[in-house]
This record gives C-alpha cells, structure tokens and sequence, in this order.
C-alpha cells in the first residue's frame, strides 16, 4: 500500500519511510513542502535526488478538488466546495478576522465528514442525513487549499463546519496534529477549536488526549425535555450523563468550558432558560457562546434587539459567567453556521463562481 501524505504526522512518515533511510529532519523537510506547497521538490538541500525519488515511487499525494468559490459581498466570508476521495461533496468557509489593525488573518471551518447523522433541527446539514466520514488528509487539505488561496494567513481552524466531530474522532484528532505541528501548518494548538453536540465518549477520550486544542460544546438548551425536540442527541447522550463528562474535562484542564448556545426566537431565550441553565451548570466554570439562528427554511428566526437584549441582561444578572455573541457571517452565501450542505439542484449540487484549482 502506497503511503499517503497529508494522512500522517512527520514522525509516522519517518517511521514509515526510515527503510529508505529518511531521518527524522529529512522526514520533517518533506513534510513541509508537501503540506504547505503540494509536491515533492525536485531538488533539495540535504536531500539525494535518488532519495527523493524512491519518496516518490512510495507515496502518494492526494489533492482535494476545487468545485467553486463563492466570496460574501457584505463581510469577505468565502464559502469553498470541495471533493476528496469519492462522489460527495462538502463545503468549508474562510473567515476573515480585520478588526487589528496590521494584523489581518483568518480562520478556516472546515468539515469533517459528508452531511451529519445527529439530525439538530435548525441545521441544514442534519437535514442532509450522514454521507461518510472524512479521511485526515481531506480535512488537512481544506486547510492547505484555502491557506494557498487566501490573501490573509491562516492563523487558526474551527471543526464547525459539516459533520460531528466526536464521530470522526481519529481522523478529526490526526488532522488537527498535522496542522499544528511546525512542519505541516503551524498552527497552535489553542488556536484549533473542535466543537461537539456532546458525544460523551468522545469528550472523554478528548479529555483523556490531555490536548492543547479547544473545546466547545453545542447545548442550545438546558431543559432536556426542550433540548430533545431540537437535538436529538439528547436521546442517546443526555444532559444528566454529558455534564459530569464536562466537569471531568474541567477538573483536568483547568480550563472553561465553552458552551455554544444557537438561539431560537420564543424558544430558548427566555428567563426560564437561563435559569435552568444556571442550575445545570453550578459550580462549573462556563463561558457561554451566543450564535444566532441560520434557517433559510424559516422555521427558527434569531431573537429580536429587544429579544437579545432582555436575554443577556438576565444572563449577566443569572449566570455569572462571560457570555459573547459569537458573529456568524456569510449568510448571503449560505456560509453561516448551520447552514453548510451544498447546493442542491435537480439532485446534484449547483457549482457557483467557478475557478482554476489550485
């Protein structure tokens, strides 16, 4: 079996390649080129061409294909459609970050499988159903791709984009030390965030891993009865099971936990909701996400000013925790949250603004 780049970290492709006699700094030269530029180079200090060359008759370097890029008029958010390794195709989204002056950057959310099979009622991919689950070299690839098209450096990455990240635990985890390690993207760790509906085995595991990356857990209500209807997740992992795990993560790391907390007009944003959620989470250390609703089907609308704003005002009076509103942009492009599952034309998917791959 061919060896696959962008599927390993430097040290298991030293470990792979040491027959060939690649040290571990030959292993890590090769790694950046490839990871960061695409293709074994020709000639390399340090490197034989022979040596390189029986790299190449070993390997293999997979490449997403570039269906379509669409960039929002309204923030700079860019929305790419890719296809790896099969038929299916999935999206992930550029954000820019411009609020420093001099110091202009973005993150990629990226997705880690094809559709969702967790089914979260306000999100376009659970509407999807579950396709298949990314390979790590798929999801290190959006990263590279958007990385070598961005006019900005890619100075962190999301696990928010299509797909539950605990599902694919092994290869969301490969991926993310890939693009964290000084030779593949050189991301830091703290600037690598995975998010979860609250897969407990997986926060556990997480949590066991002693990781540098963040967490943040998808609650969106804290009354398991409420929580049921929106998430079904809260079936099979409910909140009586999935908050000691959180304390647990805490209890190991010292850190808060982050709690995103999607909110829905007349649904979750009412005192009773704060209320519930300040008995849940007592005595736990949180930091509460606000994200606003995105369903083009216009069954949930986010909250009105008034709305929002009677909400945090009995969160900041209830909660006793930091609390941000998380913005979510390219909503023009159907970029935001929720809202990643291809477009959908007499059953196959539109391709819009398309472009040279790259």
């Amino acid at each position: 079996m061919p060896i696959i780049f962008k599927n390993l970290t430097s040290d298991q492709l030293q470990a792979r390649l040491a027959p060939m006699g690649v040290t571990p700094r030959m292993a890590r030269q090769i790694q950046v080129a490839v990871i960061r530029h695409g293709t074994l180079p020709e000639t390399k200090p340090g490197l034989s061409v022979r040596l390189l060359e029986q790299v190449r008759q070993a390997t293999v370097i997979p490449h997403l294909a570039l269906l379509s890029k669409v960039v929002s008029p309204q923030d700079g958010f860019a929305k790419y459609l890719f296809s790896g390794d099969g038929p299916d195709v999935f999206e992930a989204v550029s954000i820019p970050l411009l609020h420093r002056p001099n110091d202009t950057k973005c993150i990629v959310c990226v997705s880690c499988q094809v559709g969702c099979a967790l089914g979260c009622v306000f999100c376009a991919t659970g509407r999807m159903g579950f396709r298949r689950n990314l390979a790590a070299w798929e999801i290190v690839d959006q990263v590279a791709k958007i990385r070598a098209d961005s006019p900005h450096p890619v100075r962190g990455v999301v696990f928010m984009g299509m797909g539950e990240p605990m599902l694919n635990y092994d290869a969301v985890i490969q991926a993310a030390r890939i693009l964290s390690e000084p030779c593949g993207l050189a991301i830091a760790g703290k600037a690598i965030t995975i998010s979860t509906v609250g897969i407990i085995p997986g926060i556990r595991r997480f949590t066991a891993g002693g990781h540098s990356y963040r967490l943040v857990v998808s609650l969106t209500s804290a009354d398991p009865s409420l929580r049921r209807t929106l998430m079904p997740v809260e079936q099979a992992h409910p909140l009586v099971d999935l908050m000691p795990a959180l304390r647990e993560y805490h209890a190991a790391t010292g850190r808060r936990v982050t709690l995103a907390w999607t909110m829905l007009a007349g649904i979750n944003t009412r005192a009773q909701d704060v209320r519930q959620l300040a008995d849940l989470t007592q005595g736990l250390p949180i930091k509460l996400d606000l994200i606003d609703v995105n369903d083009p089907t216009g069954r949930f609308h986010p909250p009105s000013p008034e709305e929002l704003a009677a909400f945090r005002d009995v969160l900041r009076a209830t909660l006793k925790a930091p609390v941000a509103r998380r913005y979510s942009g390219g909503q023009d492009i159907s970029a935001a949250c929720g809202m990643l599952a291809g477009k959908m034309s007499a059953g196959r998917y539109s391709v819009q603004t398309s472009l040279t791959a790259f």
